[in-house]
């Protein structure tokens, strides 16, 4: 009885290892531009993602900043400023934008937004 059923153990391993997937895994240098990029995005999609907040929304209507307007700033920024933004959000407490917090958040977009809008084509 134990050499059948060591025998089956032995046959369902083969065959696991058969049919499971092989992954190869590959080691590249990538460019400090490209390294960049991908911190720039992420942090461009952080900070869009906070104009979508409720609460943000609300506050820049109650500042007299259209929201579609804000987007359309922050699209328009550079990613050194997009950063400094992003920076500045994630030094916020946790837990929540209520109170004081909120109204940081919302004077510093609205701030970023009134900057760009200031500043002359390039």
């Amino acid at each position: 009885m134990t050499r059948l059923l060591r025998n089956t153990l032995c046959r369902l391993l083969i065959a696991l290892v058969a049919w499971a997937p092989f992954h190869m895994a590959s080691a590249a240098m990538i460019g400090t531009g490209e390294a960049t990029a991908s911190t720039a995005q992420q942090d461009r999609a952080r900070v869009l993602g906070m104009l979508q907040r409720g609460e943000v929304a609300t506050q820049l209507q109650a500042a007299g900043v259209d929201a579609a307007q804000a987007k359309d700033r922050i699209r328009a920024m550079n990613d050194e400023e997009v950063g400094a933004l992003a920076q500045r959000i994630d030094t916020l407490p946790a837990g929540g934008l209520h109170g004081w917090g909120s109204l940081l958040v919302i004077a510093i977009i609205a701030g970023v937004v009134w900057w760009v809008a200031t500043q002359p084509n390039r």
